[in-house]
């Protein structure tokens, strides 16, 4: 199986000079294509950092990265930015969508900035946004939205480019239990569909959805863990379903 993430000796360390912090420390990993994995750890352990990285959002002060093969830890801004335009898909916490664009534009804005014409922008989205469940909302603004309804939205956007990776940062956090439980079951049925996912989470039970968990304390891999590696079907999740 192809690995997606490759991780070796990965050190962050913030303000050198003076009163270092070294947020990352000598983190060694691997993430295989189609792997459902969350990141746990307390406020400060490095999860964030972690993501950071990995989302070609930061350097690594030492230490190698290769997404899908590619070496990246080395690139400028301009080649970073590339990289996160067209093979990592990005869900937040807070959904990170423009109040004054229709659901139906913020999907398509990763594709305006990777040069896809404007026929093709629109049909993809649709089919994202469908695939999210949300094809009747598509003229709605985030403010005419729910927090699932705008998370459903973020999804979308994330899949439009046909990312080899989905990185979802907290994408519970400001949700209700039921509406977080819809919106896992759809991260679940991504898995189902051999996309690759990483998250990050601070509760146990949205952790439990994942195969795999990485936990980490004080910058460090602590422990990495497998779940349910029998659990294979979105539909043995409670209220679990198609997307």
């Amino acid at each position: 199986m192809i690995t997606m993430i490759k991780m070796e000796q990965i050190n962050k360390i913030y303000r050198p000079q003076s009163n270092p912090v070294h947020a990352l420390r000598d983190v060694s990993l691997h993430i295989k294509m189609g792997e459902f994995v969350a990141i746990m750890g307390p406020s400060g352990s490095g999860k964030s950092t972690l993501m950071n990285v990995m989302g070609c959002l930061d350097t690594p002060s030492s230490g190698a990265y290769h997404l899908g093969g590619v070496e990246v830890s080395s690139m400028n801004s301009d080649q970073l930015a590339t990289i996160r335009n067209r093979k990592i898909g990005f869900v937040f916490q807070n959904y990170n969508l423009l109040p004054r664009m229709t659901a139906l534009h913020n999907v398509e804005l990763p594709m305006l900035y990777a040069g896809v014409e404007k026929e093709e922008r629109k049909a993809r989205a649709l089919d994202c946004i469908g695939r999210v469940g949300m094809l009747d909302r598509i003229h709605h603004r985030p403010s005419e939205l729910s927090g699932g309804q705008c998370q459903r939205i973020a999804i979308a956007r994330a899949l439009v480019n046909n990312p080899d990776i989905i990185l979802a940062d907290e994408p519970t956090g400001n949700l209700d239990s039921v509406t977080s439980l819809e919106i896992m079951n759809i991260f679940c049925s991504l898995h189902q569909e051999n996309t690759t996912i990483v998250l990050v989470t601070h509760e146990d039970d949205i952790a439990a959805f994942a195969r795999r968990v990485l936990h980490f304390r004080d910058g460090k891999l602590i422990n990495d863990e497998i779940l349910n590696p029998h659990l294979t079907e979105p539909s043995a999740v409670e209220g679990g379903g198609d997307i």
